[in-house]
């Protein structure tokens, strides 16, 4: 019996040695939201759904602008919820497939199809189908679900410009697909019998990345067909209106424009379409004959496992639950979700001005510097860079088309990338990108919002709400968070001019980088927003989040804690170490119950909110502050608690925004984290695994071992890097760029000594 048993284990271990990091991703990880109340706060309003990580568990390759995608969101019928998120994991009713690029959040992705056995209705009224969650499976490049209304299996897989669905119907005469454009609209023309082509409606230019032009082939012939639309005009009668189909017509325009294929299909007979978008049909042709010239499914989904085994291959980890190496890998999947390739180097793409050209480069969309900025493009620096150069050059031609670099939402982070990026040795024309990054910073024609103020008294101010009505007010200029963004911009871009040698621009932006001081009100202790004549705004709550008032979609707790390069300034300016902690610790254990209702803050431990940007670095000011086993525990806390606790598993804290709540896991589960993107310091906290291994592009590998670790073992004892005693609990890029093995020695109780002492603090505006 005991050796039964041993063999047992022995089997089951070299079980999991085979499995490898992609055998690990489960793309629904971040499609459900989080379900004790205790971690949601007091959202969402009534009415609407909790937000989840808003991912999509859809078939695509890393970066890729493709999708192959279920929506079982009907956005079309539905109030605004955020983002149009395609997907949200507890709807019971699946609506259809997108098979194209888009936005970002796929729900808008054109065209939408869906397979249907019997009747059938004219979207955006879809023929929903109940499926099952028992059969759905989700794995990197693959999605499947069966849908027992029609008693159909839906497979999709994707190769880096083209989807391909596979479509395995029962035996029946009225097996039908059904393709719209959804309400942008556009024109739908039926080619033949096995191909429909069209153009997407001209909107904004983020709507259709790939290209306006679409081309779907299908493997067998249409047995009849016709198209549709919703009628013209907005007249609601009974239900939504009135609607046009027309039995056998071959091209139709306008909103909801789509056809209808029908077929006779023997009992799993597949029928299986490929779809690829471009700036014109001949495009979308030629990608479809470059990139899936036949109808091999399996072939294809191989394809697109490998690529996403060679990437999720880069890091390799052992120990720690199997269920913590599923989030993990599946975090690190998700953080490839941004930005998106628009054309391979030798393609066609369709620029900022709607001109037509090939490019000499593999051309990505617009960074979401807001969101992934923070942390993400750190990740790409460290397993990517060759994309990061892409990337580089993406924005830098983006910015000469438009005039000015772009920005994303709320600041002006784009320097992060490209100081970042130098600061890690990646080669590029810096001094190319920091006219543009510049101008952005002096030109008040530029994306930043209120720049004349900025530089005329060194804060932006806010206006009280009219009335002054109950929060989260959604107008507003958010004046305060925007004076902290500017301020660590400015200081990105001193630290940038210096290293060209720009001393004038360097002394100019680092005055700018103190700015953050004109927002911080030493009578309370926190950030504040202040009308224009110097005022500071009352009454003040700080545990009330807003949108736009004062705020960024945070509370004044929140925000406190945004001067990531320059903690040692906001210690100071808290009364010392003692006064710094004593405020973080009661921020990690005050109470959150505010009379407003943000919808982005969720995933909470006490006024700390998770789900979203601002304050997701704030668990690592302990480094600074001389206590960084509370790092330590509060990463551990946050890894356990706001990832994967809900019922289904694959609950996220919040909105992943394009990969930033996926990167802060995935760097987070292993030990360390970019609290200032643009610098080259790492910060560490508590590793969940006992050993990491971060294969970099140069060949070279960063080695962490955590000896002693478990749950209970989180606290760092001692540590050496390469072998030498290491008291800092941070590290430069330069200490692992050729190679490095960090070691540290866990235990279950802190060790005040290690790391705590002033000397050892990582890098900060304010020196001492």
């Amino acid at each position: 019996m005991c050796s039964f048993a041993l063999g047992s284990a022995v089997h089951a271990q070299s079980d999991r040695r085979a499995r490898e990091p992609v055998d690990e991703a489960n793309p629904l990880v971040g499609t459900a939201p989080l379900d004790r109340p205790e971690l949601i706060g007091n959202a969402p309003p009534a009415g609407e759904p909790l937000y989840s990580g808003i991912t999509s568990p859809g078939a695509r390759l890393p970066h890729s602008a493709v999708e192959a995608a279920p929506v079982n969101f009907n956005v079309e019928l539905s109030y605004p919820t955020g983002v149009a998120t395609p997907y949200y994991y507890t709807s019971p009713t699946m609506i259809g497939f997108t098979g194209g690029g888009g936005p970002t959040y796929g729900a808008r992705a054109t065209p939408m199809l869906m397979p249907v056995v019997g009747d059938w209705t004219v979207p955006p009224v879809y023929s929903q189908a109940y499926y099952d969650k028992a059969r759905e499976k989700a794995a990197p490049g693959y999605y499947s679900v069966f849908l027992d209304s029609f008693k159909t299996k839906v497979e999709l897989t994707a190769t880096q410009a083209t989807a391909l669905m596979r479509f395995t119907f029962p035996a029946t005469e009225r097996a039908h697909v059904i393709l719209n454009l959804q309400g942008r609209g556009g024109e739908v023309e039926i080619v033949g019998d096995h191909s429909v082509r069209g153009i997407v409606a001209a909107q904004r230019d983020n709507e259709a990345r790939d290209g306006r032009y679409f081309v779907a082939e299908f493997s067998k012939p249409f047995k009849s067909f016709g198209t549709f639309r919703k009628s013209p005009g907005n007249q609601r009668g009974y239900g939504i209106g009135d609607k046009d189909v027309l039995p056998g017509a071959r091209t139709i325009e306008g909103g909801f424009a789509g056809s209808y294929l029908d077929f006779t299909t023997a009992q799993g007979e597949p029928v299986l379409v490929k779809i690829a978008h471009g700036a014109s049909y001949e495009a979308a042709e030629q990608r479809l004959r470059t990139e899936s010239p036949g109808w091999d499914f399996d072939d294809v989904h191989g394809k697109a496992r490998a690529e996403w085994a060679k990437l999720l291959n880069r890091v390799q980890v052992t120990g720690g639950t199997p269920k913590q190496r599923m989030l993990f890998y599946s975090a690190l999947f998700q953080s490839f979700a941004s930005p998106r390739l628009v054309a391979r180097k030798g393609e066609q793409f369709t620029d900022s001005h709607g001109k037509t050209q090939s490019v000499a480069y593999d051309r990505y969309g617009p960074v979401p510097f807001w969101d992934t900025g923070r942390n993400q493009i750190v990740l790409l620096e460290l397993m990517e860079p060759e994309v990061v150069r892409d990337i580089m050059q993406s924005e830098l031609d983006m910015a000469r088309e438009r005039g000015f670099m772009n920005s994303s939402f709320h600041g002006d982070n784009a320097v992060f990338l490209y100081l970042g990026a130098m600061r890690r040795g990646i080669p590029f024309d810096y001094a190319a990108a920091y006219e543009f990054l510049r101008k952005n910073a002096v030109d008040p024609k530029g994306p930043r919002d209120f720049l004349s103020e900025y530089q005329k008294q060194g804060w932006v101010s806010d206006e009280i709400p009219e009335g002054n009505p109950s929060p989260p007010h959604a107008g507003g200029k958010a004046g305060a968070a925007k004076t902290l963004e500017y301020a660590w911009d400015d200081h990105a871009l001193a630290e940038f001019a210096d290293r060209l040698g720009k001393r004038n621009d360097a002394r100019l932006f680092r005055k700018r980088a103190a700015n953050w001081r004109n927002v911080f009100d030493p009578s309370i202790g926190f950030v504040r927003g202040r009308t224009a004549d110097g005022k500071w705004i009352s009454p003040f709550d700080p545990a009330e989040p807003y949108y736009n008032f004062m705020m960024k979609e945070a509370s004044g707790w929140s925000t406190l804690w945004l001067v990531p390069h320059d903690v040692q300034g906001l210690i100071d300016a808290l009364g010392g170490r003692a006064g710094f902690n004593a405020k973080l610790d009661a921020f990690f254990s005050k109470p959150y119950n505010p009379k407003g209702i943000c919808r982005d803050c969720t995933g909470m431990i006490g006024q700390f909110v998770q789900g979203n940007q601002p304050d997701q670095h704030a668990p690592y000011l302990y480094a600074w502050s001389g206590q960084p086993w509370k790092t330590q525990e509060l990463t551990r806390r946050v890894l356990a608690d706001l990832y994967g606790s809900d019922e289904s598993g694959y609950g996220y804290p919040g909105m992943d925004d394009q990969g930033a709540t996926s990167s802060w896991y995935a760097l987070s589960a292993l030990g360390f984290y970019p609290v200032d993107p643009s610098s080259d310091e790492y910060i560490l906290g508590s590793p969940i695994f006992d050993r990491s291994v971060l294969q970099m592009v140069n060949g070279k590998t960063l080695e962490i071992v955590a000896r002693n670790n478990s749950a209970k073992n989180l606290y760092i004892q001692s540590a050496t890097l390469n072998g030498r005693a290491w008291s800092k609990p941070w590290f430069r890029h330069s200490d692992i760029a050729n190679g490095a093995k960090l070691v540290l020695v866990m235990g279950p109780k802190p060790n005040p000594a290690w790391g705590s002492a002033p000397g050892d603090a990582p890098p900060s505006l304010t020196r001492h």
